[in-house]
């Protein structure tokens, strides 16, 4: 990534302007999206679906928005990442071209909307009362969902290459993912079997802390981002590791 860091800049430039090429309100999305979302989630889980919850996940429409955010970075990265290197084909075919950089620009790219989405969730949060100095913590999370989702995203990209059946197969598995982590619900609440997944989830780690960062205004589960900060480095080996032994066969399968 330093040694092309000039390259995935330029390229993130380009994918970011790419993305809303045409339409009238611009990068304007990027804010408009994330208030698109709480609101909806916001509409279905308080008015549509109303259920007896914790006093503690109160206003819940925040709190959702806390784990809600940091996931669409994740699953938009995964799931991108799945036809990119199909989509660069003529790219990855040119000998100097790194293939892993299309890859990383598809993670970084979601990355900055992610970022560009805080600024939204920050408000309410300032609205509601629940800005606190742990806040200053949001970089521990992100560096771990960011070295996971990357490690993640190489795997899948390489394995799509030969395989098109992953990305069908795995929007089902985020699908499912998504259920499996405390996005919707308190950490604390599951129980029996669905605590000791949640144990072994590296992103319910991750969603934690952005929620007791953001949310709780403290921050307790160290020994679970840690653990999710093993699982992510260990993750981004593989993927890379993985990434490399795919590397010479990628030009020919795309």
């Amino acid at each position: 990534m330093f040694r092309y860091r000039l390259l995935i800049q330029s390229l993130v430039s380009r994918e970011l302007k790419a993305r809303y090429r045409g339409s009238v309100l611009g990068f304007f999305w990027s804010f408009v999206n994330p208030l698109l979302l709480l609101l909806t989630y916001g509409l279905v889980f308080t008015v549509m679906l109303p259920v007896r919850r914790s006093p503690t996940m109160e206003p819940y429409f925040v709190f959702l928005f806390c784990g809600i955010l940091p996931w669409t970075f994740f699953q938009s990265s995964v799931a991108e990442s799945t036809g990119v290197l199909i989509a660069g084909g003529n790219l990855i075919k040119k000998v100097l071209f790194p293939a892993e950089v299309l890859t990383v620009v598809t993670v970084v790219a979601n990355l900055v909307h992610f970022l560009l989405g805080m600024p939204v969730l920050l408000f309410f949060l300032a609205w509601n009362h629940r800005i606190t100095p742990e806040a200053l913590l949001f970089p521990l999370p992100l560096l771990v969902q960011f070295v996971f989702t990357l490690g993640l995203a190489l795997f899948v990209s390489a394995l799509t290459v030969h395989f098109r059946d992953v990305q069908n197969i795995l929007t089902h598995i985020l699908h499912l993912w998504f259920f499996s982590t405390p996005i919707l619900f308190l950490y604390g609440d599951a129980l029996g079997g669905m605590r000791l997944l949640l144990r072994l989830n590296p992103m319910a780690h991750v969603i934690v802390s952005y929620q007791q960062i953001l949310f709780d205004g403290e921050f307790t589960h160290w020994k679970g981002l840690g653990a999710a900060g093993l699982a992510a480095i260990a993750m981004y080996a593989f993927g890379a590791f993985f990434f490399e032994r795919l590397r010479d066969t990628l030009a020919e399968e795309v």
